[in-house]
């Protein structure tokens, strides 16, 4: 590279090139290795779907599912050879639709776990509502799509968990991974770094930092994170790292010299990104909106103000709830026999809480308290240890059994049974006031349990952190997660609220 020869722009941190001095720099993606990975893949998929398929012929028809339903007996797997064929073809067309052989899944597990279930569920369905269309001979069995859709999510994902252990453990999977470069360093930036990379998750790995425009750090980079330079040589340190990506924090610079630092990346072949700071809750319902031509970012619908999500939502939650009343209701009457044991007065403690867009309603609990809870003070946090509770109400809130009642308000639409806890508005009045984004939690429904709650963030805990789980779960809803939670729940137990 030869010295550059520059002239200086009045009021401009970066030097304006009076002739070309870079050598071209060619895009390195995607290159051969990423290629046959991602021939790999497909190859490793189309063989665990063909035997999957085939062993589904043989659990289907060669054991004593054989006599279950009308099947016909004189079926070879010759004769089914044609079902078999087409059967593949649908499912290598829907891992195509459903991106499993997108470079970003290679390292990440979940999302890619995630994309074989879909897959798998789909196939169910649309292959046999083709077969019945297409009328194929010999009828296609509707148990045979079953059994052959759960067997190819088995051997799917253990092909799959095979080949994602292989990238994470040899070199080869440095391919895959974006060479990151920051400009300038925030609290986000170090949030970003820990979503995607480590655990189940490597996608990137990150070069460096270099100084904002007025060499000033918003918050000091990690030691592990070298720091490349100033400003003015950032395109000096971008070819120097071989970057694949910069992302800029916003108010790292002014926006003339941000444009310019975008055209530097496109000169480069970078991919260029910028965090938008004010915009730090919600990011995955950013939505880009074009009115009377004017390019307007906001946020968009969360997944649970769709109506399908909202009415399935709830049909589950109030079958959920018969189910629990049903299931804990002898539960729920022994405690208040031993209440009523314990202390005098009302055994169904009511409590104002702020539910779905701010409306109060009366949460329903066992009373687990003295009736004097609350005369020496005003309303507050519950704490280990509480003087205030009842004997056998220490043992309810260390199992929660004091919140079962609360199935009849899921039955009464003023909760769910996954969502944000909800707060008393005594309290609330100064948490919208002092927490960012607090009363985004009210765009949904409250529930029962939720995604904080599991984490362990539950009574006298770090409110703004609770908020942080809240949001992440409104913003990532599906149905899915909602089963897991629930299930996790029995699990983990950190008090109560």
């Amino acid at each position: 590279m030869k010295p550059a020869k520059t002239v200086p722009l009045e009021g401009h941190p970066l030097e304006v090139e009076e002739k070309p001095q870079y050598e071209l720099r060619a895009r390195k993606r995607p290159g051969l290795v990423h290629q046959k990975m991602v021939v790999t893949s497909f190859m490793g998929d189309l063989v665990a779907i063909v035997i999957a398929l085939c062993v589904g012929y043989f659990v289907r028809f060669e054991t004593f599912l054989g006599t279950v339903g009308v099947a016909d007996f004189n079926l070879t797997l010759q004769s089914y050879g044609g079902h078999l064929v087409f059967g593949t073809v649908v499912m290598v067309a829907l891992a195509i639709n459903y991106r499993l052989y997108d470079p970003k899944k290679f390292l990440t597990f979940r999302p890619m776990a995630k994309a074989v279930f879909q897959v798998c569920v789909s196939w169910s369905v649309l292959f046999l509502s083709l077969a019945l269309v297409l009328k194929l001979d010999p009828a296609i069995s509707r148990i045979y799509c079953i059994v052959a859709g759960n067997i190819a999510m088995v051997t799917l994902l253990g092909w799959r968990y095979v080949f994602y252990s292989v990238l994470r453990s040899f070199s080869w999977g440095k391919a895959l991974r974006q060479k990151v470069v920051f400009l300038g360093w925030n609290e986000e930036c170090a949030s970003a770094v820990n979503r995607m990379s480590g655990g189940d998750v490597d996608l990137i790995e990150v070069a460096g930092v270099i100084k904002p425009q007025d060499g000033n750090f918003e918050e000091e980079p990690p030691q592990e994170v070298p720091i490349l330079g100033s400003f003015a040589d950032l395109r000096t340190s971008l070819r120097k790292e071989d970057a694949d990506m910069l992302i800029a924090v916003n108010g790292a610079a002014d926006r003339a010299a941000l444009m310019e630092v975008s055209e530097i990346c496109g000169r480069e072949f970078i991919d260029f990104k910028l965090v938008p700071s004010c915009f730090q809750v919600l990011v995955s319902s950013l939505k880009l909106e074009n009115v009377n031509g004017m390019p307007l970012l906001g946020v968009g619908t969360l997944p649970l103000h769709h109506a399908f999500n909202s009415i399935a939502k709830r049909t589950f939650d109030i079958i959920g709830a018969l189910a629990g009343l049903a299931i804990f209701g002898p539960v729920i009457g022994l405690f208040m026999a031993l209440v009523r044991m314990e202390s005098k007065g009302p055994l169904v403690y009511k409590q104002v809480r702020l539910g779905q867009d701010g409306k109060p309603f009366e949460i329903l609990k066992i009373r687990s308290m003295k009736l004097d809870a609350e005369s020496t003070g005003g309303p507050g946090w519950t704490v280990k240890d509480d003087p205030r509770c009842l004997k056998v109400g220490a043992l309810m809130r260390r199992w929660n059994i004091d919140e079962l009642p609360q199935f009849f308000n899921v039955l009464r639409g003023e909760m769910s049974l996954v969502g944000p806890r909800p707060e008393r508005p005594e309290l609330i009045h100064d948490f919208k006031e002092e927490i960012p984004h607090y009363n985004l939690r009210h765009n949904i429904k409250p529930g029962l349990t939720g995604w904080a709650q599991i984490n362990g963030l539950r009574g006298d805990t770090c409110l703004t952190t609770r908020v942080k789980f809240d949001l992440h779960y409104m913003e990532n809803w599906n149905f899915l997660w909602d089963l897991r939670i629930m299930a996790l729940t029995f699990f983990k137990r950190s008090g109560a609220c």
